[in-house]
């Protein structure tokens, strides 16, 4: 066999355990499936399974890497006279408008979520995601800047960026948890993102200056 034909293979049954795998956790929940369960339905051994994912979370969140990486490719990929929040900005806005899953919104999503919030195990993993996503774009613009590491410049703009889209998706993750479809929410939500973003862009200092008349 080449070794084309046999990683093609490899990613083949990776993503036929994940596929199997994510079909019984949305079916009977994640805490209530073994991964015996999962390999035996997959037709494959436990030892199998094991070898394409590290762990039984891994078997849902397979996509976990690209997900903590998203920001850190934005910033690395943008484009010439591109700054990071605009790059940001247009990435976020591209995911709106096709539908794409990389920051966590997409048709049929609301089950995924329920699921995810039914386990404290994928709660967690979820949250260790989040902050991996956040350190990774910090540690993307302090390379390119060769910041000093007592520089706290990347890591508060990453902070806040990222805070930004956690507040975005989670607007949107309540609406489709109350049963509205991505479709529906996404007008909206793009109307949001760009409030947030131009936030962002001219900076919060000036916001709500409390005027002399304020009671209280």
């Amino acid at each position: 066999m080449s070794e084309g034909l046999r990683e093609r293979k490899k990613r083949e049954t990776r993503r036929r355990i994940s596929d199997v795998a994510t079909g019984l956790f949305l079916a009977r929940g994640f805490d209530n499936v073994t991964v015996a369960e999962v390999a035996r339905v997959a037709d494959v051994s436990v030892n199998t399974v094991f070898n394409y994912f590290a762990t039984k979370e891994d078997l849902l969140l397979d996509r976990a890497p690209e997900v903590e990486d998203t920001l850190a490719r934005v910033v690395r990929d943008r484009k010439p006279g591109e700054s990071v929040l605009q790059a940001v900005r247009r990435d976020f806005l591209d995911a709106l408008d096709t539908g794409h899953h990389r920051y966590g919104f997409h048709e049929g999503g609301g089950d995924f979520i329920r699921m995810v919030e039914a386990s404290p195990t994928l709660v967690a993993r979820t949250r260790q995601m989040a902050e991996a996503r956040e350190r990774r774009l910090a540690q993307a613009i302090a390379e390119e800047l060769d910041a000093d590491p007592d520089d706290l410049t990347p890591a508060l703009v990453a902070a806040q960026i990222d805070a930004t889209l956690r507040t975005l998706v989670g607007e949107a993750v309540r609406h489709m948890l109350a049963g509205e479809i991505v479709g529906a929410i996404t007008p909206r939500l793009r109307r949001q993102a760009e409030h947030a973003f131009d936030l962002l862009e001219s900076g919060i200092g000036g916001y709500r200056v409390r005027r002399e008349d304020t009671p209280g």
